[in-house]
């Protein structure tokens, strides 16, 4: 049995006319009826009911017909996701974010993603920045979201946007009101990143205290920014976060003072790979660099 014997009786059994069947086949109308004899043959079943006035399915015929139907249906299906696979737009697509980033961008992200390449599996790690370097060289995720400086031959980076930082405090623990009174913190308990975690980030913390007149009692230390946000909201210390998180926080039991004296920001980038040129990661890079 051949994929064209079941062509052929595709056509006979959706004109139940075996001249009209020919006709659309672009071919003459024994050599059709040849092929129906053959594959019935092989089927040891017949499949038409045939007379002088019309052709007819058999019972056998109507379960072939609907049975060869969906066999096509499964063949576009296959014939599709493996050209969506040699163009590189199936598989599996791995994007890293550091827990900073609002995660409603990262859901419209997927979304958008799913949408133009539904064949693709995509997967979501929350990481580090230098782990996410490292994965990214390795070829262990295909693109990141990353925050501080970003030096290596085998990546591109395309800043995304500059985020600047917001003290965040319990409002029942700590009574201030304003920037200007930020050194009356200078022993108050702080929550900071870990510095083995994210050093860059520690570094530019330690900076901002410096700033204002002080360094910071830091006995508290999170490797997630929803950890260091819940640990102030229990009235374990105060913080600096970034302001992207202030903007997206609406939490009443804390508050969030915009550090605007201090001219430090950091960049929030998308890296990708140098050599990876792929339509998936072009699409996402395209999406985020539209949000900001």
């Amino acid at each position: 049995m051949e994929l064209r014997h079941l062509k052929y009786f595709l056509a006979v059994a959706e004109e139940l006319n075996f001249t009209k069947a020919s006709e659309k086949l672009f071919i003459s109308q024994p050599p059709l009826s040849r092929q129906i004899a053959e594959l019935e043959e092989e089927l040891q079943a017949k499949l038409f009911i045939r007379n002088n006035k019309k052709v007819e399915l058999t019972e056998a015929g109507k379960y072939f017909e609907k049975e060869v139907k969906n066999l096509f249906q499964n063949l576009e299906r296959i014939s599709v996701k493996t050209k969506k696979i040699a163009e590189n737009v199936s598989g599996e697509f791995r994007i890293a974010y550091i827990s900073s980033i609002y995660s409603s961008v990262i859901s419209e992200l997927i979304k958008h993603l799913k949408a133009q390449f539904p064949y693709v599996n995509f997967k979501l790690f929350e990481v580090s920045t230098t782990k996410q370097i490292d994965a990214l060289e390795q070829g262990k995720i295909e693109m990141g979201i990353i925050r501080s400086p970003i030096q290596s031959p085998k990546i591109k980076s395309h800043l995304w946007f500059k985020d600047g930082f917001s003290l965040v405090y319990n409002k029942k623990s700590v009574q201030i009101k304003s920037e200007n009174e930020i050194l009356k913190l200078k022993d108050e308990t702080f929550v900071f990143f870990n510095k083995d975690y994210a050093p860059h980030y520690h570094e530019v913390l330690l900076e901002l205290c410096a700033f204002y007149g002080f360094t910071p009692k830091i006995i508290h230390e999170a490797n997630n920014i929803n950890s260091i946000v819940q640990l102030v909201k229990n009235g374990l210390g105060i913080s600096i976060v970034p302001s992207n998180i202030a903007k997206n926080n609406q939490d009443p039991e804390i508050d969030f003072i915009e550090l605007k004296k201090v001219n430090l920001f950091t960049n929030v980038s998308i890296i990708t790979s140098k050599d990876d040129d792929s339509e998936i990661t072009q699409s996402a890079v395209d999406f985020l660099l539209k949000k900001e």
